[in-house]
């Protein structure tokens, strides 16, 4: 089965052409520029788009989906989230790491297990590990790296 990963947001339409403005979710929102395909959300399934154009318009990005033409094509898909699949996922640098091979790995101090990161949650200074002890209560960790020694 298919894995597929949130991306963006389609915002709006933008323009008479057929553009859609994007509200990217990635730290790496360049990768966009080179996409050939999304995956948009209608119901619960994901529908295939192949993109012909992306613009960068400061820190908006603008798609030109195939097939959408007009201002009237694109009101279908104002609020639609936007998602890849594994095969177009960017590759990381070191250090990085998305949040989905975060979710659920171990978090141990001197040797010992403390719990489980069950969620990542993003602020502007820095995201925060919220992890779950043996005992359900949450531990919050700033995800900097003075507080990591290593991932394995």
């Amino acid at each position: 089965m298919k894995e597929y990963y949130l991306v963006a947001k389609i915002v709006s339409g933008f323009g008479k052409d057929g553009f859609v403005k994007v509200s990217s979710f990635t730290d790496f929102p360049e990768h966009f520029l080179t996409l050939k395909k999304v995956y948009l959300d209608f119901f619960g399934e994901k529908k295939e788009f192949f993109i012909n154009k992306v613009k960068n318009s400061g820190n908006t990005y603008l798609f030109k989906f195939r097939n959408f033409d007009s201002e009237k094509d694109v009101e279908v898909l104002a609020g639609k989230e936007i998602f890849v699949d594994s095969e177009e996922l960017i590759k990381l640098p070191a250090n990085y790491f998305f949040i989905h091979d975060l979710i659920g790995s171990r978090v141990l101090r001197n040797n010992v297990e403390i719990g489980e990161i069950k969620n990542v949650v993003s602020f502007p200074a820095n995201d925060v590990y919220v992890i779950e002890n043996q005992q359900g209560e949450e531990i919050l960790i700033p995800a900097i790296q003075d507080y990591i020694e290593h991932f394995d």
